[in-house]
């Protein structure tokens, strides 16, 4: 992993109105920092900003020679302050309710300036990630060139929050809070068609079928890598997105916002379901025509969009390459000019 780096923060503003100091952590990869065009990288609820490389967790897609190719590109990702990432528990938060997704892009953008990136070509996220981007859009309308949310939508549904209530209620209750939380989760990132397909009923032995050992492993594997109160921040943060939050209708808002949107749903997903997606992106096209969508197939649910990658790289790919294309002809350009 590449050392963090950090920025501090001071008299952030939060959502209850308390001034407190955050140390937002961040990573770069690829192109050295302003010496290509910078794409934003927001992680998942249990993600890092260990994007690529070594132990990555979006290695399929993001790399040398990749979709998002960092011989080309400078990827940037922030931690979401409190995610325990940096194992240091001064900088995990406490009062997780004093947060919304509106306040970690509000944070993510406080750095961006710090970091003096006036422009980003792309800001790309999955699931709260995801969320985020929209939250960064709104508040920002001219900062980003290609918006690319996915697994997400730029709201937190009723269904969406009565399960984060559940997992919420988990953390706060249960005495295994973290695994009990996780095993839940695990059940809403598949689907039961991807669970049958995996298990098919059957048995690790007479009193445990496989299915229940995946979801114990998955949970005993996160309470020894992820830290509660971390887990109990990142899930305000999904039941939190809306960029109408305090603001007018989502055209009014979306009508602002100058970047080229690209959808990617997933036609499975019992999280951000496909409908709602779709039904953003048609609310969308009467406003603005830079808008495209793209619907992954696959049995797998929610983590689809960390599963099926040829079908993600196929979708994304035409954005990020003619970038790439667009400066080798800009280059082009200038030899023949000055040879002439």
């Amino acid at each position: 992993m590449k050392d963090l780096q950090y920025i501090n923060i001071s008299n952030f503003v939060n959502q209850n109105g308390k001034a407190v100091t955050i140390q937002l952590s961040y990573q770069i990869f690829g192109q050295p920092l302003h010496s290509a065009p910078i794409v934003l990288v927001n992680h998942a609820l249990t993600g890092n900003s260990n994007v690529c490389g070594k132990a990555g967790w979006w290695n399929d897609l993001i790399g040398e020679n990749k979709c998002i190719d960092t011989n080309f590109y400078t990827v940037l990702a922030f931690n979401i302050p409190g995610n325990g990432f940096d194992n240091k528990s001064e900088n995990l938060i406490e009062n997780y309710k004093d947060f919304t997704a509106k306040s970690i892009a509000e944070l993510f953008l406080k750095g961006l300036k710090i970091l003096k990136i006036e422009t980003l070509f792309a800001v790309i996220g999955g699931s709260v990630g995801g969320g985020i981007a929209w939250e960064l859009a709104a508040l920002d309308p001219d900062l980003i060139e290609n918006l690319i949310p996915i697994a997400t939508d730029w709201k937190s549904t009723d269904w969406l929050i009565a399960n984060c209530h559940i997992q919420e209620a988990l953390l706060n209750n249960s005495s295994q809070p973290l695994k009990d939380a996780r095993m839940h989760a695990m059940t809403l990132y598949r689907t039961p068609e991807s669970l049958t397909s995996k298990f098919r009923r059957s048995e690790k032995s007479n009193a445990l079928f496989n299915v229940e050992s995946w979801l114990n492993y998955h949970g005993e594997a996160l309470n020894t890598r992820f830290n509660l109160l971390a887990y109990k921040l990142m899930n305000q943060i999904l039941r939190t997105i809306d960029i109408t939050r305090g603001r007018h209708s989502f055209s009014d808002v979306v009508s602002r916002i100058n970047s080229n949107i690209h959808i990617v749903t997933i036609n499975s997903d019992l999280f951000f379901k496909a409908e709602e997606n779709w039904e953003t992106y048609v609310d969308l096209k009467l406003i603005k025509e830079n808008v495209s969508i793209n619907e992954i197939k696959s049995i797998h649910g929610h983590d689809a969009f960390l599963m099926e990658f040829a079908q993600l790289s196929k979708f994304l790919g035409p954005i990020f390459q003619a970038r790439k294309e667009a400066k080798y002809f800009e280059l082009d350009c200038y030899k023949k000019r000055i040879t002439a």
